[in-house]
């Protein structure tokens, strides 16, 4: 029944997700890739510009890296974690209901997606204090 209902969901979605596409013989393309390789420039430039500033900031390089490599784990760490807990209270609250063993082991994950996440928060702001509060 399942092998059924999975099998003609697919034949729907190639049906409905099938689109026309039209090819035209215009300089676009070349404009594109001109206007990414631009981006692409300018959002390295913006990075390195960053890195330099925490360089400076800490007056190291290693630790000005440290602290940015902390940075952006706490930028991605919140959308990551957000679906960990959507997932983890799929387990826990969608297919536990049947399955004991699964209800716990989605609540297991669900604290341990949360710790997780709430380290990655704090410890750029534990590196900060200890780098510069203390070392000087």
């Amino acid at each position: 029944m399942k092998k059924k209902i999975i099998a003609i969901f697919i034949v729907i979605m190639c049906i409905f997700g099938s689109l026309a596409i039209y090819a035209t013989t215009t300089n676009t393309q070349s404009d594109l890739s001109s206007d990414s390789t631009v981006n692409l420039i300018k959002i390295k430039e913006r990075e390195l510009k960053t890195l330099e500033d925490y360089q400076d900031s800490y007056g190291n390089d290693t630790y000005g890296l440290a602290a940015y490599v902390l940075n952006i784990i706490r930028i991605y760490s919140i959308p990551f974690g957000f679906v960990g807990i959507a997932i983890s209270g799929i387990y826990r609250y969608v297919i536990g209901i049947r399955k004991l063993d699964v209800r716990d082991k989605g609540f297991g994950a669900m604290i341990g997606i949360i710790t997780v996440m709430v380290i990655c928060q704090v410890l750029p702001l534990v590196f900060a204090i200890v780098v510069k509060g203390w070392r000087g």
